[in-house]
Formats: C-alpha cells, sequence, structure tokens
C-alpha cells in the first residue's frame, strides 16, 4: 500500500471523524478508502456507460 499526502476541508475531516466515531470505519484511512473505492467503480461503471461524472467542483 501506498501512502498519499493531502489536505481536505475541516468539515469534512469532522465529517470523517464522526463516521469514525459511531463505527461505521474503524479509522480515517478506511473511511477515505472506502471513498475512494467507490469513486473507482462508479467511474468504471460510468465508463461502460459512455457518460462521465464530474467529481470536482469549483
Amino acid at each position: 500500500m501506498e501512502r498519499v499526502t493531502l489536505r481536505i476541508p475541516k468539515q469534512q475531516i469532522d465529517a470523517v471523524e464522526q463516521m469514525v466515531d459511531t463505527g461505521q470505519y474503524p479509522n480515517r484511512s478506511e473511511a477515505i478508502r472506502a471513498a475512494v473505492r467507490e469513486m473507482v467503480d462508479e467511474q468504471q461503471e460510468t465508463s461502460q456507460n459512455s457518460s462521465k461524472r464530474t467529481w470536482a467542483k469549483v
């Protein structure tokens, strides 16, 4: 497994921490890995359907 460093707004970290605190995920890393897995899976499904999903909004 590789280490990735990223910056996330405090509000999002607080939301992740709440999921950890309520037992939805064992720790921050696993919660973020789950989100990335979901994003990758959705992107693969979207690619198969010839549509694109925009993840980043400015």
